[in-house]
């Protein structure tokens, strides 16, 4: 199930909570209604990883537990806040400096970091909370404006 709510909360902000799941596609086409179409790909990258890890690694996929997504777009900024109900995860010290392309090959090692490479990858902002069951992302469409990774 998925709820959605519009009240303004603080600035404008919307909600969207759901059961855990993997099955993200409306969720996705609802966090991105409001974006440009010449970053919808990048930003349905970056936004399913960070719901994939929410639903898969924070809530181990119990549907009994919610992934709530709070949203909003202030001032040339978009802002999607992610938060799961699991025990965390121990943030990362820093941001990806590159994104291998031998990360995407098969390996019999572990993936972990590739989606968290992704997210400094797409995204202006990545700041995790203390805890690590909260990410907050954000991408600037003001003068700063950079190009799409993806084309």
């Amino acid at each position: 199930m998925i709820t959605i709510s519009s009240r303004p909360v603080g600035r404008n902000w919307s909600t969207i909570s759901f059961a855990s799941t993997l099955y993200l596609c409306s969720i996705l086409d609802l966090l991105l209604a409001e974006v440009p179409c010449r970053l919808q790909a990048e930003l349905r990258l970056g936004l399913q990883e960070a719901l994939v890890n929410a639903a898969k690694h924070g809530n181990k996929l119990d549907p009994g537990k919610v992934v709530i997504v709070r949203f909003s777009y202030t001032d040339d900024h978009y802002w999607w806040i992610i938060s799961d109900q699991g025990c965390g995860f121990e943030r990362p010290c820093c941001e990806c400096d590159t994104l291998d392309p031998e990360a995407y090959l098969p390996s019999t090692e572990s993936e972990n970091g590739r989606g968290t490479c992704i997210l400094y990858k797409i995204f202006d902002r990545v700041i995790w909370n203390a805890a690590g069951t909260e990410l907050r992302l954000g991408k600037q469409m003001g003068s700063r404006f950079r190009l799409p990774m993806l084309n």
